[in-house]
């Protein structure tokens, strides 16, 4: 098994949101896209909660998170993993990306938003602990948008959601 390397930012330095995945699955690496499985619900979730259309070409969808103050990343640069499952990535092999230098280049994140407990567990595991920021920032895990998390409506999806908007 070969290490998965996660891609840069989706970011502008007045970002006041951050949304933050684990790990791209095969199809986005495939894709060199964030969330480029059609059967992730991210972009539809996100394009109605922030008012765009989730039908625009990815270039589009990015410079609409952008215009909206909200950043996108994922808590890991690298891991070991077979397919796409969270629940597949080996512990052992995470290394997590550089948050302290992310947080220092954009001051006016208030609000980070974990999508699903994958990427809350490995930044509580990996990273919190070691950054030290002294600002307040509000940590919140919303319901993943990927297929694989079947058990909650759309519409309750985005019910939950929709706090990204209040951060901006």
């Amino acid at each position: 098994m070969s290490p998965i390397y996660s891609f840069p930012p989706i970011e502008c330095p007045a970002a006041c949101v951050l949304v933050l995945g684990s790990m791209p699955g095969v199809a986005s690496l495939r894709l060199q896209q964030y969330y480029g499985h059609p059967q992730n619900a991210f972009w539809k979730i996100v394009g109605e909660v922030l008012g765009f259309d989730p039908a625009m070409a990815y270039e589009q969808r990015t410079a609409a998170l952008v215009q909206r103050r909200v950043a996108l990343w994922d808590v890991l640069a690298s891991c070991m993993r077979q397919g796409s499952l969270d629940a597949a990535i080996d512990d052992a092999s995470v290394v997590a990306n550089d948050f302290a230098a992310f947080f220092k280049s954009h001051p006016h994140i208030v609000r980070v938003c974990f999508n699903g407990a994958k990427a809350e567990s490995v930044y509580r595991k990996h990273v919190a602990h070691h950054l030290g920021e002294k600002r307040v920032i509000d940590y919140v895990r919303l319901p993943s948008t990927s297929p694989a998390h079947a058990g909650m409506r759309f519409q309750a999806k985005v019910a939950a959601w929709r706090m990204l908007a209040d951060g901006q």
